[in-house]
């Protein structure tokens, strides 16, 4: 069957259809990752979007459900160059097609991808709709087009009551958990093979109590932080800053998520009461930024984005340079940081945007990338182990 895909510059691009048979509008985004497709689709910071992958075949190594970063995909649309519709993989489930018609997420396959992400560099991300119907009109089209915001979709993703996750007890010889864990430290176990004594066989962070407030958390943000050996319990967005202070954390976690940080305004309003509470906070992407806004800095919308499993990162504090996995429509301004609030930690060695902070007199930093990344990269999971460093110092 064919599909169209029209973008609200009037630019139409001609394909097939593939997973659910539904029409959809939605903001037209691209990913630039080489593999973890499934990560991509059960990311919920895509929550709102439909995503463009640039790597030329999608869904070779069918759907792994234990891979999956949350209990369902997001996005509301897949756009692909070649879809793979045979798979080979011992540890798959199904098919990417089946995924997707079973999860109702429409999507085109067959255009010019590269076309499609050369305009979306040039003229920014836009909206766009992806249909079957080839009777469409584009004076009809296009407005609808234009007026599509994806709103306050953190209330959307989030989770709807808190939970636990318990950290994990010991490892074995060789760095993985004991007992039925879901995902092996591999970053945690680069860093203990360095300094070696015999694999360190008791965790870091034995014992401690985070608290996760769920923006659209992806799962292997509670897992990096279980595998170190804290206990995680993840609060839904709205969940009120006393609640959580009253809870004693050692420390605290902001998630990323969806969305334009700003419409975030009554979460903000809380953020900035963690912010004054003597609490460890370590914030990633959309909880880096609402971190930002509740100490008082700016963000904006960037152009098109970073999104991808490929951008390298420069901690300003060693020159070193970390290859990052991201996935962000907007950014914290730096120009007119007041640096007695925060000064720039880290910042993205393409554009020279803004990457992570560190707050002036707290025990906070926030990084706008994923140190808990799967598929990867896992440069910069030494993070996790930095804030659980600072949870037992403010102990």
């Amino acid at each position: 069957m064919k599909a169209f895909l029209i973008l609200e510059d009037g630019t139409v691009f001609e394909g097939t259809h593939i997973g659910a048979d539904r029409e959809v509008i939605s903001e037209i985004v691209f990913n630039t990752s080489m593999a973890g497709y499934l990560e991509v689709l059960t990311d919920p910071s895509y929550a709102g979007q439909a995503v463009c992958m640039t790597y030329p075949l999608i869904g070779n190594y069918g759907i792994c459900k234990d891979d999956m970063e949350s209990k369902k995909p997001w996005p509301d649309g897949f756009i692909v160059r070649e879809l793979s519709r045979n798979f080979s993989n011992f540890r798959a489930d199904f098919s990417i097609q089946q995924f997707l018609e079973e999860n109702n997420v429409p999507g085109i396959a067959g255009i010019d991808t590269r076309a499609l992400t050369k305009i979306l560099r040039e003229k920014g991300t836009m909206n766009g709709m992806i249909t079957t119907n080839g009777a469409y009109s584009t004076e009809d089209v296009i407005p609808r087009l234009k007026a599509y915001t994806t709103g306050k979709v953190v209330e959307k993703v989030t989770c709807k009551e808190k939970y636990e996750v318990k950290g994990a007890k010991n490892l074995t010889e060789n760095g993985a958990i004991s007992g039925s864990a879901k995902f092996v430290a591999a970053d945690y176990e680069a860093g203990i093979r360095e300094k070696k004594p015999s694999l360190v066989k008791t965790l870091n962070g034995l014992g401690k109590k985070v608290a996760l407030l769920d923006f659209g958390t992806k799962d292997n943000i509670a897992h990096a932080l279980k595998i170190r050996g804290c206990d995680v319990t993840v609060y839904p967005a709205s969940t009120p800053a006393a609640e959580i202070i009253a809870s004693a954390p050692d420390g605290i976690m902001l998630s990323n998520g969806p969305g334009d940080p700003k419409e975030c305004t009554e979460i903000i309003a809380e953020v900035k009461k963690l912010y004054d509470a003597d609490i460890p906070v370590f914030a990633i992407c959309l909880g880096h930024q609402l971190m930002a806004l509740a100490a008082g800095a700016d963000t904006h919308k960037m152009k098109y984005g970073h999104r991808g499993g490929n951008h390298p990162v420069k901690d300003l504090a060693t020159g070193r340079v970390y290859i990052s996995s991201q996935n962000h429509g907007y950014v914290v301004d730096t120009d007119n940081l007041d640096p007695a609030v925060a000064t720039p930690a880290f910042i993205n060695v393409n554009d020279g945007t803004n990457e992570g902070l560190n707050y002036t007199g707290k025990n906070i930093f926030t990084v706008q990338f994923h140190p808990e990344a799967c598929c990867g990269p896992q440069d910069s999971g030494y993070l996790f182990d930095r804030f659980i460093k600072m949870m037992e110092v403010t102990k």
